[in-house]
Order: structure tokens, then sequence, then C-alpha cells
């Protein structure tokens, strides 16, 4: 996605990387193997393709540290901002994201982005609702005013409901 203004600000929606998964997949960033459950219902997020889980789909809920797995590739200290939630991810490799704008399947559900510098330091907060998520070029557009400032280096979009990491995004 590429934002408007002054100066043109690639931006890019990442999912859990597929190195990170298979790691996750055997032990979880809690240290402990992965839960594999049948969501009966469906509608559970998944971060490793940026989808909504179908009914009676086979998932697996895992512990992931989304800002320590960005600090040790970046070599920023978050510090007391390091934390580690719950996530469903598919229990075996998966195609990915659809592409690195913002997902169409998360579109219409509140998130909270937050900001951080690059040394892991939060800068800001913003929360959006249904009706700023409602599609994917709204979203875009508030990712965009949180990028204009220089200082971010990524963003991390949570649920609302539940306060847990759905994916990032990163200058592209």
């Amino acid at each position: 996605m590429t934002t408007a203004g002054e100066t043109a600000v690639a931006l890019r929606v990442r999912a859990i990387d597929p190195d990170v998964l298979s790691q996750l997949r055997r032990r979880d960033d809690a240290g402990h193997p992965p839960r594999l459950i049948i969501d009966e219902d469906g509608g559970s997020p998944l971060r490793c393709c940026l989808r909504l889980s179908r009914a009676g789909e086979r998932v697996a809920l895992v512990s992931y540290a989304p800002l320590c797995r960005w600090a040790y590739e970046t070599g920023a200290d978050p510090g007391p901002y390091d934390e580690v939630g719950p996530v469903f991810i598919h229990p075996a490799p998966c195609p990915g994201p659809d592409g690195p704008g913002y997902p169409a399947a998360l579109t219409g559900c509140p998130r909270v982005f937050r900001a951080y510098s690059a040394s892991g330091r939060i800068l800001a907060g913003r929360l959006a609702g249904r009706a700023e998520t409602q599609n994917a070029a709204s979203a875009e557009a508030i990712l965009a005013g949180i990028f204009a400032d220089p200082a971010v280096a990524v963003v991390h979009a949570r649920a609302v409901d539940f306060g847990c990491f759905t994916f990032e995004v990163r200058r592209g």
C-alpha cells in the first residue's frame, strides 16, 4: 500500500514471518507446545494468513512476542513494552496473506494501532473504530497518518476486544 501526502510512503502489512511460524508450531514464545483446537464457530483471526478461521477449521493457539521478535531482527530494546500474548495460526504451513495491503478479511473490526520507535519505545496509540476500518482504504489512511511521523518504525495492530496482536505494519 502506498500512502498519499507530500512524500509517498510505501507501507506493508505483515503477517507473522513463515520462519517464525515454523518455530511457533514446535514451541511458542512462552516455551509451550502449540494447543491444537477445532474452531467450532470460526471467526478467529489467523496471524499466518490474515484471514478469519472457518467454522470447524483446525487451528493452533500459541503465545507470541511480536515486539521481541521485531527487536531481535532490528537490534531495538523494547524493555518493558515487550509482551507475550495468544494468537491463532494454522498448525501447518499455509499460503500466507493475499498481499501486502490491509487485509480485507479483517476490515470492519475495531483496532488499536500502536506505534513504536526504532529503539523499541512506544510512541503513540490510535483507536480505530468499525467505521474507520470499514474498508482497506480508510484503515490504510489511518496508518499513513501514523507513519507521517518519521520517528515511527513499526506499528502493531491489535484487537480491541481481547487486546491480542493481529499484524504489524512497516515502511515498505
